[in-house]
């Protein structure tokens, strides 16, 4: 998507599909104001509209026909989301009136708006930096309230704050190898290494550590983990997946079998987005139905990133245990002992043998003991049991940044390194300013176009 002549107006929907009780048509360009003038008329006749203000009345085709009662209102630039003349049209929440009202503001001149023109708009504004136009994105797909903090953060600037002070670190570095380029013959030294070094540790290194260090815990808030619940039959994972869901989702009976294929649900477990999968029991011998059903069970669990292994703590590890119990060897997992209730003394003694050095969860999945204390463990394997979440994702790279920050560090790296040799001053120059391009990708001062239009067409229509 090429950048846009500012002679464009666009307009879209601005609210989802479906039946509701208001929907809006945002229309932004200079043609924004005399599409209102056209179709909207107020209750009361006027021929100027103060801004930012809602009015009252009916909006029209350009024949003149009556679409709806609306409110309207006109926001005049700079003072709007895209810097230009923005217009929202409030009317019912139909989708065929919305479409009608669409299709009215099109035919006075606007087009379609493409997916996140809006925002890129407000981008090439130079209203919003990068960092906070991605944020918009992460707050509209956020499935938990931690998700929403995170990305208001971002969308608070946050993020660009933090780069924005590595980069100026970089930045006075630069400064003074740039001296002793254009002084190469002055006869006292200007570049003080030990202090470059330190400064190049301080101010850029240390930060971008804790940058990346953030980034993981951050994938985990916007994307959520996939967690599969795996055993034979009859152990007890509907049962987990109905406790976990605080609802029955899955039917629970004592015939074993009775969950043939893949269920999948979606739960918050303190706010971190957790996609739990339940899979058709594992064992031999099972008929064609059920066997299609365990073989994308045992392909749910090459996904995972934590499998909760179940066994039934009454019945202790059987043959058809150890079986899934090896085939799932190397991958994350708690191990789930069900059935405590029942259980006999005995079992549980050689089951706390059997896997010993693992992390174990004892638990009535029936009764819902021990949820708490598996919700529990599930969250710190998340996210490396730190309670301390709230303080440390006060605002955390996305992929995109992250792999950029990455790119960064070892231009540091090759700083630090050429440093340490006694480089020529122009060498040094070379990968600081690696290092500043690498960081304007991040807020959208060197990012190139085709990035860029990735990044906002992963966006909706009307944002």
């Amino acid at each position: 998507m090429a950048v846009l002549p500012v002679s464009d107006t666009i307009a879209a929907i601005a609210t989802p599909p479906g039946t509701g009780g208001i929907g809006i048509i945002r229309i932004s360009g200079p043609l924004a104001p005399a599409i209102m003038q056209k179709l909207f008329r107020p209750a009361r006749p006027r021929s100027t509209f103060e801004s930012h203000k809602l009015y009252y009345g009916t909006i029209t085709d350009p024949d003149g026909r009556v679409l709806d009662e609306i409110l309207a209102v006109h926001m005049r630039a700079p003072h709007t989301y895209t810097r230009e003349d923005v217009v929202e049209l409030h009317s019912h929440g139909s989708y065929l009136v919305l479409q009608s009202v669409l299709a009215a503001v099109l035919a006075c001149g606007a087009r379609p708006a493409e997916p996140g023109e809006f925002t890129k708009r407000a981008f090439l504004a130079g209203r919003i930096d990068l960092t906070r136009a991605e944020a918009v994105i992460d707050l509209l797909k956020a499935r938990t309230s931690d998700g929403i903090q995170l990305a208001v953060h971002q969308l608070q600037g946050e993020l660009y704050a933090r780069v924005e002070r590595i980069r100026q670190g970089l930045v006075a570095i630069l400064a003074v190898i740039e001296v002793a380029i254009d002084f190469p013959d002055e006869d006292v030294e200007i570049l003080d290494i030990p202090q470059l070094r330190e400064q190049l540790h301080q101010e850029v290194e240390e930060p971008l550590a804790r940058l990346l260090a953030e980034a993981d815990r951050g994938r985990i808030l916007r994307e959520g983990v996939k967690v599969v619940i795996a055993g034979r039959p009859n152990v007890g994972k509907s049962s987990l997946l109905n406790a976990l869901l605080r609802e029955d989702r899955a039917l629970v009976t004592a015939v074993p079998g009775t969950t043939r294929d893949t269920i999948e649900e979606v739960v918050s477990i303190h706010g971190v987005p957790v996609f739990l999968v339940d899979t058709a029991g594992i064992r031999e011998h099972a008929d064609q139905v059920e066997e299609l059903g365990i073989e994308r069970a045992r392909s749910k669990f090459k996904e995972a990133d934590l499998i909760l292994f179940m066994v039934d703590a009454s019945r202790g590890m059987e043959a058809e245990d150890q079986a899934l119990y090896e085939s799932i060897a190397g991958k994350e997992r708690i191990i789930v002992l069900n059935k405590i209730d029942v259980a006999a003394r005995k079992d549980v003694e050689l089951l706390e043998e059997r896997f010993a050095g693992e992390e174990i969860v004892w638990m009535s999945a029936r009764e819902g003991r021990g949820l708490d204390i598996l919700e529990e463990r599930m969250y710190r394997r998340f996210l490396g049991g730190d309670d301390r979440l709230q303080e440390q994702l006060a605002c955390a790279p996305n992929l995109r940044h992250r792999l950029i920050l990455e790119q960064t560090a070892r231009a540091c790296t090759r700083l630090r390194q050429a440093l340490e040799l006694a480089a020529p001053p122009d060498l040094l120059a070379v990968e600081v300013q690696a290092a500043l391009d690498y960081l304007g990708d991040i807020v959208g001062i060197t990012t190139p176009d085709d990035v860029l239009d990735t990044i906002f067409s992963s966006f909706c229509i009307g944002k």
